[in-house]
């Protein structure tokens, strides 16, 4: 429940704290005093967008702030979620700017506004006057009969729901692929064709260039080795018989200076080098042949390989492969899809099997509760002013949806024709309002909110039915926290805590200020709301008895 709330600097509102009792709490006021500003200061912690424009003082910064005492199960998944602390007390607060920048905290950690409005859903149903509207809304009339009914099978067949979505629109991509790759079937099997007659392996193109090379200029090669060779080992003086002699005199003297060894060393290891040399210069010679044919074969498989490679854009022989195992791919897929898309149709209908069956069980749980919802309201519509209005449920079945398999409306009927229409295009203003004052006392009943919030929810009557509405709401404060703002004593009469909103004007300022109210004031305010001004003897002592 809303403990305190804290508002600085809004609209006309300098600097106002209001506690709340858990029950019954109305604020009355004269007409524009102010009333519906501290809601509107209220729906900013809620998650609203933030105004620069209502700042009291330009030069300041706008701070709301709510104290709300709450049970921890209540919002513990949506603390855990967004990894905030939890505690007792929850404090929500708003800054605004005077430049328009807007910060929210809870628990003074920060937060952004998409997550303040969940957290509201938690603490807070707001009932604004135009929020009438809503009842001729086909979700909230649904969420109404959800909320009492409380269908067993309403998760499991949403995620079913949401599963049997994903399905179709697979089912659909595929279908689109296979159409498409249908078009391209052919030219992609007649490309693949072509690269697994070529049948090149990796890095082949590349290999065969280097071939290339060593047969277009095998007789410069071997030129070059024989006389490599004839001047190592068999020339009239081989270098290498030359340096075999030059090493036996370096040695010959190693023995008359300390470096000779090491020469003498060295210059043996030189003459074994070029002796291996010399062998691999004769091995290399060996291998090297021109082969005319040989060079035709691999200049006709490095033209196929460069026409490939241009045709498709590549550089290399692996690139080119890289292709031909993705047309593989392709045109396997196709030939696969036909198998997916039967899977997928299978799965589509076991699922819708399963929604129909689960559709059915929601309905039929829905429709146990619509004439004892419709009982309920019709006594509350009788007890608020409206003893020949009538509410009738309807519950059509239609096309699968994220909810089951029905179409819910409200019919209304205010004078017993037994003429019922759509509740949004036959129901008043008042009648909207009485009706969904009794819509929200029965299912507050079945929802977990902890405070209820009325603007005026007692537009367009008086008398007696104002007095029933009172009471109707009185009933609801014994287990919710009700604020409500109201022009009507028979109302105010009821509550368990009465603010007055009231203009002060200081230092040339008008500025909205607020005070709970004594039970002598009480009585006086209601007795002026009664008879004027200057209520009469019979105005307060009718006040008193309404307190009382």
């Amino acid at each position: 429940m809303l403990q305190r709330l804290i508002i600085k600097n809004y609209a006309i509102i300098d600097h106002l704290e209001v506690d709340f009792s858990g029950n019954l709490n109305v604020i009355t006021g004269e007409t524009g005093a102010g009333k519906s500003i501290l809601l509107g200061a209220l729906s900013m912690i809620l998650g609203e967008r933030a105004d620069p424009g209502v700042l009291f003082d330009k030069t300041g910064k706008c701070v709301i702030e709510g104290i709300f005492k709450v049970k921890k199960s209540q919002v513990a998944a949506f603390f855990q979620q967004h990894e905030l602390d939890l505690e007792d007390s929850l404090i929500i607060r708003r800054e605004i700017s005077a430049a328009g920048k807007s910060r929210a905290f809870v628990n003074d950690t920060p937060v952004n506004i998409s997550q303040l409005s969940e957290l509201s859903g938690y603490l807070v149903d707001l009932h604004q006057q135009f929020d009438t509207l809503e009842l001729g809304n086909a979700d909230f009339q649904r969420e109404v009969i959800d909320a009492l009914a409380k269908p067993a099978a309403l998760q499991v067949y949403h995620n079913l729901f949401l599963q049997y979505q994903q399905v179709q629109k697979k089912y659909k991509q595929l279908q689109d692929d296979r159409d498409q790759a249908n078009k391209e079937l052919d030219y992609n099997k007649f490309l693949l064709d072509e690269l697994l007659e070529a049948d090149f392996s990796p890095n082949e193109v590349e290999e065969l260039d280097n071939e290339l090379q060593l047969l277009t200029h095998a007789e410069e090669i071997k030129n070059t080795l024989n006389r490599v060779f004839f001047q190592l080992k068999e020339d009239e003086q081989p270098i290498l018989q030359q340096l075999k002699q030059l090493q036996s005199s370096i040695q010959h003297i190693s023995s008359f200076h300390k470096d000779m060894p090491a020469v003498s060393e060295r210059m043996l290891s030189a003459y074994l080098e070029l002796q291996d040399i010399a062998g691999e210069v004769d091995s290399i010679n060996d291998q090297v042949h021109y082969d005319a044919q040989r060079i035709e074969q691999v200049n006709e498989r490095m033209t196929l390989g460069y026409r490939l490679f241009k045709k498709h854009g590549v550089q290399t022989t692996d690139e080119l492969l890289a292709i031909k195992d993705a047309l593989t791919a392709k045109v396997d897929g196709v030939l696969n899809l036909d198998e997916q898309l039967a899977a997928l149709e299978k799965e589509q209908a076991q699922l819708h099997e399963a929604l129909i069956k689960d559709a059915a069980a929601i309905t039929a749980e829905r429709q146990e509760q619509v004439a004892p919802f419709e009982k309920k309201v019709n006594t509350l519509l009788a007890q608020v002013g409206m003893p020949n209005a009538r509410l009738k449920v309807d519950i059509l079945q239609g096309e699968l949806n994220p909810y089951g398999q029905d179409t819910i409306e409200f019919l209304f009927d205010a004078n017993r024709s037994n003429q019922f229409a759509p509740v949004g295009k036959v129901a008043s203003g008042g009648e909207l309002s009485r009706l969904m004052l009794c819509i929200k006392s029965l299912v507050a009943q079945s929802v977990a909110l902890p405070t209820l919030i009325f603007d005026e929810i007692d537009t367009g009557i008086s008398g007696e039915a104002a007095r029933q509405v009172g009471v109707i709401l009185k009933d609801l404060a014994k287990a919710h926290q009700i604020i409500c703002i109201t022009h009507q004593p028979q109302i105010a009469g009821k509550a368990d805590a009465h603010y007055f909103v009231y203009k002060d004007a200081r230092a040339e300022k008008v500025t909205t200020s607020v005070r709970l109210l004594s039970m002598e004031e009480r009585i006086d305010k209601i007795a002026q709301m009664l008879s004027g001004e200057r209520p009469t003897a019979a105005a307060l002592e009718n006040a008193r008895e309404m307190v009382r």
